[in-house]
């Protein structure tokens, strides 16, 4: 039986990595934890977002513009949230409406698809 959700993994191009760890610790302000010494000789960084973990690989050779995949950030003031990026020239595109939340989206630098979301 599935019991939650532990972690997941994004990827970035293999060059990147230092302007990953820039955007998504100091811009999005995710807190880097230590990779366990096992898993740290493919490079690649873990981030740790609420509860979950968020694995942060390189890989080269994906269409990251091109997937519908993505991560859902849940946030407290989605308004803060599409401030802080429109100001630093991320275009945000509104997402369909929920029963029970707001959200919009955005491509990561990399091009990851990200959401941001607000529950009430």
């Amino acid at each position: 039986m599935i019991i939650g959700l532990d972690h997941f993994q994004i990827t970035v191009p293999k060059e990147s990595e230092q302007a990953a760890k820039i955007f998504y610790c100091e811009f999005l302000g995710l807190k880097e934890i230590e990779k366990p010494e096992n898993r740290k000789r493919n490079g690649g960084f873990w981030l740790q977002a609420g509860e979950l973990e968020v694995h942060v690989g390189l890989e080269d050779g994906v269409e990251r513009e091109k997937t519908k995949a993505h991560v859902a950030y849940r946030v407290r003031d989605l308004n803060l949230w599409r401030e802080k990026l429109v100001a630093h020239n991320i275009e945000i595109k509104d997402s369909p409406p929920f029963p029970s939340a707001k959200a919009f989206e955005f491509r990561d630098p990399f091009g990851n698809r990200v959401e941001i979301i607000e529950r009430f």
